[in-house]
C-alpha cells in the first residue's frame, strides 16, 4: 500500500508526540565504520569477473572538430577498442532526465572528453590514451573571456521605480564584486562500473539523483529505462558536480556494451576539474540605498556570469536577494556569457553561495554609510511579506539568529576598522546573513516492519556524507517505536521506490516526510491490529499501548508490515516563501606587514525547522561555513586566456582550505517548527552554511584593517599594498 501526500494541508506534529527520542539526538553515522575502515564500496572499488578498464581522452582544442585515429593504436599490448559515441555530449545538469547531445566529434571547450580507450589493465589504458592520435579542425569564434563574449543572454527586471529611488536616497553605495570560478572537487573522483546482461544494464556510478540518473543513462544509450538499474550506496562527496551524469558513465556503458564486458571508467584528479561541470565565475554590480532612518528604498543587484552556447543552466545569482529584505524599489540584470570554458552547473548552494558573498558584504557597506550597527541594518530590514510576491514567509527566525549570535560571539566588543591590534596583527569581527531557499521534491519510501521487531526502510535516496543513512533511520525509529539499531536503511538503488535524490538541500526532508508517510501508515495498520484509533497508539521501546491495551509491537505481528510514502510539492509552494535562515559571525587577524589573513574564530547560527540529527546538521554547517573560508580567501580556479582551459586542474594548486586555515567553528541552531514546509517540519540546511559565510570572513577583513576587498577571493596582493 502507499500512504501518499501532497504539501497543502499543515500536517499535525506527530514527531513531538512520539516518545522513543532518538530523533534530533546526536547520533552516530551507521556506516560511519564501514567508510573509516575502507570497507564501504565506493564506485570505482568493485571487481566484476572480465573486467576492463577505460580512460578518457581530452580534446585539446577550444572550439572545433576532433578526429579520432583508433587505428594508432593497433599495435599496443591490451588495447581492446576506442570509442567515439556518445562522448561529445555535455554532463546532465539537476533534473536533467536525458543527456544533452552535441554533434559527433564537436568540441566545445579544452579538455572536453573526445574518446575513450579501453584496454586489459589501467596501465595499458593509460598509456594508449597518451599515444592515440588526435587530429582537429579548429573553427573560429572560440571566446573564453566573459567580460568580452560577443554573445551575451539576459533582460532587466524592475519592480517599482528604482531609477528614481536610488537617485533620491539621502544614503547610497554603489559597488562591483567578482568572484572566481569554483569547483566542486569532491573527494571521490567521478567514476562508473556498466555491466550488461540479457540487455539489461547495471551501472555502479558516484551520482546524487538515481532516478533521473536512471533515465539519463538510458537516453544516452538508447534503452527503455526500465532496463537500467543504478546503484550508488555509497558516494564520496558530490555538492552538485554528480547531480547528472557525465561522459565517464556514458563512456562505461557503450563500450561495455560493445565488448560484452564489464567496463570501469574513472576520472583522474585532473579530469575532474576539466570535464565536470564548474561553478561560473561571477561580476555582480550591488546598488542599496536607504532612508535616513536606514529603511532600504532601493535595491539593485544585476550580474553576468558564464556558460557555454545552448546550455539552459545559468547560476541563480540573486536568489536570495529576491526575499532577503525589503525594499519596495528593486532592480535585477542577469546576463549570461556564451563562452568556450568547461560547462557551468551547480555547485553547492548554486546562486546564494556566491550571490550572498556581493550582497552581504554590500550591506556591510550600506551600514557604514548609514551610521548604524550591520547587526542593526539587518534587523530593521526584514520584511514582514514576500517583497516582490507578497507571499507569507513560512517559519522563518533571522531575527533570532542575528541576536543569539552577537550575543554567543561578544559582538558587543567589536571596535572601529583598525582599533584593535596583537602586535603585527590586526583583528576584526564580521557578520553576515545565512539563507537559503527552502523546497520539497517527489520522493517515495517503503517501510517495512518484521515480526521480529526489526525495521526496513528502502528508497533510492543516496547519502553523499549527509548524513542520510542515520537520519532516515532514525524518523523511522521514532515512528515505530524501536531502538536506532533495530533499523535498517537501504539506499542507493534504482530497484528501490524513486527519491527526490540529493540536491537542492530538499533531500533529507523530501525523503524523511516519505519514510514519516510510510511509518505512519504503518502505524495505522498497527493501531487496528491493537484495536485502538491510531492516534491513541503510543510506540515505545518495541511496545504499543492504546485503547488500555498494551502488547509488545512483534506479538502483533504474524507477517512483516510495508508500506510505501509518497509526498509530493503542493500548494504551500505557491502560497508561502520558505527558506531556511542564520546568521554568521567571525574574527580574523590581518597581518600588518604581508597582509594574510587568519581566521581566529567562527560562529553559525541556524534556524532550519526542526533538526534531525544535531550531529549530521552541525557537520552539514561546519562544511559549509568551511567552504566559506575557501570562497573567501583562497578557492579560483584560473583558466589559461588564450584557450579558456583550467591551468590549476588539481588540489595542489586549486587550493581549498586545510586544517590549519579552519578554526575552531562552533555551530548552535535555534528551535525551530516549520509547518508549510513538510509533514516533520525541518528545511534543508545543507547549504545554508555556507551562504553568506565568505562574506563574513571579507567584513571582519575590513574591521580589522579598513581594506575593503571587493574581488575575491581576498588574497594578500589584494590587501597589502592598502594597509595603513
Amino acid at each position: 500500500m502507499t500512504q501518499q501526500l501532497k504539501m497543502d494541508e499543515v500536517q499535525p506534529r506527530l514527531l513531538d508526540e512520539t516518545g522513543q527520542g532518538v530523533l534530533t539526538t546526536p547520533l552516530d553515522r551507521p556506516e560511519g565504520p564501514l567508510k573509516v575502515t575502507g570497507t564501504a564500496p565506493y564506485a570505482a572499488e568493485p571487481s566484476l569477473p572480465g573486467m576492463a578498464i577505460g580512460v578518457l581522452v581530452g580534446a585539446t582544442i577550444t572550439r572545433g572538430r576532433a578526429h579520432v585515429d583508433a587505428g594508432s593504436l593497433r599495435d599496443m599490448p591490451g588495447v581492446l577498442g576506442v570509442y567515439t559515441a556518445g562522448m561529445a555530449r555535455n554532463p546532465a545538469q539537476g533534473t536533467a532526465n536525458a543527456a544533452p547531445v552535441q554533434p559527433e566529434g564537436f568540441v566545445q571547450y579544452h579538455g572536453q572528453p573526445v574518446a575513450v580507450v579501453v584496454a586489459e589493465t589501467f596501465e595499458q589504458a593509460r598509456d594508449a590514451a597518451i599515444a592515440i592520435r588526435v587530429t582537429y579542425d579548429p573553427e573560429p569564434g572560440a571566446e573564453v573571456d566573459p567580460e568580452t563574449a560577443s554573445h551575451v543572454d539576459g533582460d532587466p527586471e524592475t519592480f517599482g521605480s528604482f531609477d528614481k529611488a536610488f537617485s533620491e536616497a539621502p544614503v547610497r553605495i554603489d559597488a562591483t564584486y567578482t568572484t572566481k570560478g569554483h569547483s566542486s572537487a569532491a573527494m571521490e573522483p567521478h567514476a562508473a562500473l556498466a555491466a550488461w546482461k540479457d540487455g539489461r544494464l547495471m551501472l555502479r556510478a558516484s551520482l546524487q539523483m538515481l532516478k533521473y540518473n536512471r533515465n539519463e543513462i538510458a537516453d544516452a544509450v538508447g534503452v527503455d529505462p526500465d532496463k537500467v538499474r543504478v546503484l550508488a550506496p555509497y558516494v564520496g562527496g558530490g555538492f552538485g558536480s554528480k547531480l547528472g551524469i557525465a561522459q565517464e558513465a556514458i563512456a562505461a556503458a557503450l563500450a561495455a556494451r560493445e565488448l560484452g564486458r564489464p567496463v570501469r571508467v574513472v576520472m583522474t584528479r585532473q579530469q575532474v576539474f576539466e570535464m565536470t561541470l564548474r561553478r561560473t565565475e561571477t561580476r555582480q554590480r550591488m546598488r542599496l540605498a536607504t532612508d535616513r532612518d536606514g529603511h532600504i528604498v532601493a535595491l539593485g543587484h544585476e550580474d553576468r556570469v558564464s556558460n557555454l552556447p545552448d546550455e539552459v543552466f545559468s547560476e541563480p545569482v540573486t536568489m536570495a536577494t529576491h526575499f532577503l529584505y525589503a525594499g519596495a524599489n528593486r532592480r535585477y540584470h542577469h546576463e549570461i556569457a556564451r563562452i568556450n570554458r568547461p560547462g557551468a552547473g551547480s555547485v553547492r548552494a548554486p546562486g546564494e553561495a556566491v550571490g550572498m558573498l556581493a550582497l552581504e558584504c554590500a550591506m556591510d557597506e550600506l551600514a557604514e554609510a548609514a551610521g548604524l550597527d550591520p547587526i542593526e541594518l539587518r534587523l530593521r530590514n526584514i520584511p514582514d511579506e514576500h517583497p516582490e510576491t507578497g507571499q507569507t514567509y513560512s517559519a522563518r527566525s533571522l531575527a533570532a539568529c542575528l541576536k543569539r549570535g552577537a550575543e554567543r560571539f561578544g559582538w558587543s566588543a567589536r571596535r572601529a576598522p583598525g582599533e584593535r591590534r596583537e602586535g603585527e596583527w590586526f583583528i576584526g569581527m564580521g557578520v553576515a546573513t545565512a539563507a537559503r531557499t527552502n523546497s520539497l521534491g517527489e520522493s517515495q519510501s517503503r517501510v517495512t516492519l518484521n515480526p521480529d521487531g526489526t525495521a526496513l526502510v528502502e528508497t533510492d535516496m543516496t547519502d553523499i556524507g549527509t548524513g542520510t543513512y542515520a537520519i532516515l533511520g532514525q524518523i523511522a525509529a521514532e515512528m515505530l517505536g524501536l531502538p536506532r539499531d533495530k533499523v535498517t536503511v537501504a539506499l542507493g538503488d534504482t530497484d528501490f521506490p524513486p527519491a527526490a535524490g540529493s540536491g537542492g538541500s530538499w533531500g533529507a526532508s523530501s525523503s524523511g516526510s516519505s519514510v514519516f508517510l510510510g511509518a505512519k501508515a504503518v502505524r495505522n495498520a498497527l493501531a487496528e491490529k491493537l484495536g485502538c484509533p491510531p492516534d491513541e497508539l503510543r510506540l515505545q521501546d518495541g511496545i504499543a499501548t492504546g485503547g488500555n491495551k498494551r502488547s509488545a509491537i512483534a506479538d502483533l505481528l504474524d507477517a512483516p508490515i510495508s508500506e510505501v510514502g509518497h509526498i509530493k510539492p503542493g500548494e504551500t509552494a505557491e502560497t508561502h516563501s520558505s527558506a531556511s535562515y542564520g546568521a554568521h559571525f567571525c574574527e580574523v587577524a590581518v597581518n600588518a606587514v604581508t597582509g594574510e589573513v587568519r581566521v581566529r574564530r567562527a560562529l553559525g547560527v541556524m534556524a532550519a525547522g526542526r533538526i534531525l540529527n544535531e550531529k549530521t546538521a552541525a557537520s552539514q554547517v561546519h562544511g559549509g561555513i568551511i567552504w566559506g573560508i575557501g570562497a573567501a580567501l583562497t578557492e579560483a580556479l584560473e583558466h589559461e586566456p588564450r584557450d579558456g582551459r583550467v591551468v590549476n586542474r588539481d588540489l595542489a594548486e586549486y587550493h581549498v582550505p586545510v586544517n590549519l586555515d579552519v578554526p575552531d567553528v562552533e555551530v548552535e541552531f535555534i528551535e525551530e517548527r516549520d509547518d508549510h514546509a513538510n509533514p516533520i517540519q525541518s528545511k534543508g540546511i545543507g547549504e545554508l552554511g555556507i551562504s553568506g559565510a565568505g562574506a563574513a570572513v571579507t567584513n571582519a577583513i575590513y574591521n580589522a584593517c579598513g581594506v575593503r576587498v571587493r574581488d575575491y577571493p581576498a588574497l594578500p596582493d589584494r590587501i597589502f599594498p592598502h594597509l595603513p
